[in-house]
């Protein structure tokens, strides 16, 4: 594990949280469109992580020896939630109705979207701290040589 390597660990959990509630803040800004340009009312987005593999020969062997060696966590992807049903409202004289006059609405429940955001900021300063707990232990291991 070189010396930089908890920050830049801790700078992927950045970046990968950062575009997690960027998409937090899209399904919130979209939880009434009900055209999109697909067509079709507008569809909830989700991300998906994935831990950043180690691929060298260094690393492999670190792992069979018990240590850690981790590269931090990445964005796979953005995805639609194909699974939760879209929202089904009677509006008779909105644009969008269909034939029996009802309006489909996107698939977001804002409470569920408030809920990833809090958990979204709460990843994000947990790896702000471990960033800055990192940086303050390099910087008093460069005070010892005074």
């Amino acid at each position: 594990m070189g010396l930089f390597s908890s920050m830049d660990i801790s700078a992927s959990g950045l970046s990968a949280e950062r575009v997690r509630m960027d998409v937090v803040s899209q399904n919130i800004a979209n939880v009434n469109t009900t055209r999109t340009i697909q067509g079709g009312p507008y569809r909830r987005k989700l991300v998906v992580f994935k831990e950043i593999q180690p691929d060298s020969f260094q690393s492999v062997l670190e792992k069979v020896r018990g240590k850690y060696t981790g590269k931090g966590v990445e964005v796979v992807r953005v995805m639609e939630d194909e699974q939760t049903p879209l929202r089904r409202v009677y509006e008779p004289g909105h644009p969008d109705a269909d034939e029996q006059g009802y309006v489909s609405y996107p698939n977001v429940n804002i409470v569920a979207e408030m809920v990833d955001m809090i958990s979204a900021t709460r990843a994000y300063e947990a790896n702000v701290t471990a960033f800055n707990a990192a940086k303050a232990m390099f910087q008093k291991s460069l005070e010892i040589g005074k």
